[in-house]
């Protein structure tokens, strides 16, 4: 035997019967302070000068500081000893 039952409801009235809480209002203020970030994130790239302080905030030094931690831990990998700048051997 096969019974087969079709209830037509709302999402809303569903949410009621079975007891569960409304998260409508809670949704909507979280999508608003996400869209609210989208925008100001997207207002930040449109400036060069910003998106460039993000993207390397010590400017040049932070880039050359990055270079040469990679040197060394090419050098080290490589088995060589690494160097100072100041031409001195590292022990």
């Amino acid at each position: 035997m096969k019974i087969n039952i079709e209830i037509d409801m709302s999402p809303e009235e569903f949410r009621k019967v079975m007891g569960l809480p409304d998260i409508e209002p809670v949704q909507k203020q979280l999508m608003a302070k996400m869209e609210e970030k989208m925008n100001q994130s997207l207002d930040e790239m449109s400036d060069p000068e910003l998106l460039m302080k993000r993207i390397m905030p010590m400017g040049l030094q932070g880039a050359e500081q990055f270079q040469a931690f990679f040197s060394r831990f090419a050098n080290l990998a490589a088995g060589k000893k690494s160097t100072k700048s100041d031409g001195s051997e590292d022990s």
